[in-house]
């Protein structure tokens, strides 16, 4: 008989503990940044397609740590600080995502053919930026888009390139 007691506190304190690690809502932004290659799709995608191709967008370093470069789970490591794996692959596309849990961010770097001369590069990123201070997160986005839009650029020139 005593055991019912302890029973009801025992399912008091799990729900207790559920509640207080309930996460509070995101605030999530994407940006989407697109321009055109002169070349077709094919082409484009031979010449971007790397994992770790970032380095140079970025100029920084990257490395594969784990799996095949391209393949579904392969894990690169940018400038020896930010982990991040393969969570999607398509034949002219593939997306990643942090390994960190408590950071909520993907990418997708992607070609899509116009016509059989030229294709559109399309970048895309969404991420969960409530770790950011209320009053910075503006301007964090508007960095983030001038950012990606140099290495857009970056890219366009690097495919482009004879």
């Amino acid at each position: 008989m005593t055991i019912r007691p302890f029973a009801g506190l025992a399912a008091c304190v799990a729900a207790l503990s559920l509640a207080g690690s309930a996460r509070a809502a995101g605030d999530y932004v994407s940006i989407v940044q697109e321009t055109t290659i002169n070349l077709p799709a094919e082409t484009a995608w031979a010449k971007m397609k790397g994992y770790c191709d970032i380095g140079a967008w970025l100029k920084t370093t990257c490395e594969i740590t784990s799996g095949k470069d391209g393949e579904l789970g392969a894990v690169r490591k940018i400038a020896n600080r930010i982990e991040e794996v393969i969570v999607a692959v398509t034949p002219l596309s593939y997306t990643y995502a942090d390994v960190d849990p408590k950071i909520l961010y993907h990418g997708t770097v992607e070609i899509r053919p116009i016509d059989k001369k030229s294709s559109k590069l399309v970048y895309s990123l969404f991420f969960d930026q409530t770790s950011v201070p209320a009053e910075q997160r503006e301007a964090n986005k508007t960095r983030r888009q001038t950012m990606f839009a140099g290495v857009m650029a970056t890219m366009k020139g690097m495919a482009e390139a004879k």
